[in-house]
């Protein structure tokens, strides 16, 4: 059994797309103020959500992850309240900057989690001061870590981007494969063509 932490309904439809059946639990960790390198702020971030999932299900194998958005030394989490997405948008806004997600794997019974991270560089495009409140006004800034999500079609937020597109949406493919496979399940079904188009041009896939 592959368990899921996350409340993540993008990392949900991500990891579906492996065709490996998983449940999800919420870790309900305490991720309070990160500060330090966005590498090792997201490789600890996953690492203990994989850990208080694995605690209450310690027969399961557990995949969790963090992502984290940076710019210009500073880590950019999910806005508390309009402002500070308004600001977030703005901070980015025709700019570029770093987006980190780490997938952690803990096996069955193990206390020792096997973890990767994924880079990805973006730049954000002119949008207007409009189109800012506008997505404000419609909830779209507030789960997401940065204050945007690059698959927003009304937004489109992301000019270009350079690295794994999963990794901006929240959960890199073929990290997670890679891990999961050290960690004994079988993915030997899963091929190219279950996974978003993106996919198949990132370069994670030739690691």
């Amino acid at each position: 059994m592959l368990i899921l932490a996350s409340a993540s309904p993008r990392r949900r439809e991500l990891l579906a797309c492996l065709g490996i059946p998983f449940g999800v639990t919420e870790p309900r960790i305490d991720e309070g103020a990160a500060s330090g390198r966005p590498e090792r702020v997201a490789r600890r971030l996953a690492v203990a959500k994989a850990r208080a999932v694995a605690a209450r299900q310690p027969e399961a194998a557990v995949l969790a992850a963090d992502t984290v958005v940076a710019h210009k030394g500073a880590i950019l989490g999910k806005p508390r309240d309009a402002a500070e997405a308004g600001a977030m948008l703005r901070r980015l806004r025709g700019r570029s900057h770093r987006v980190v997600t780490a997938v952690a794997v803990l096996p069955p019974r193990r206390r020792r989690p096997l973890v990767a991270h994924a880079l990805t560089r973006v730049t954000m495009r002119r949008y207007t001061d409009e189109e800012i409140e506008a997505s404000i006004a419609r909830g779209d800034p507030f789960d997401k870590a940065g204050a945007y999500a690059i698959q927003d079609p009304r937004l489109a937020p992301v000019a270009v981007y350079d690295g794994c597109y999963c990794n901006v949406v929240g959960l890199p493919l073929w990290t997670a494969l890679r891990l999961l496979a050290r960690a004994g399940l079988d993915i030997t079904h899963v091929g190219p063509a279950q996974l978003p188009p993106q996919c198949g041009r990132c370069p994670l896939r030739a690691l």
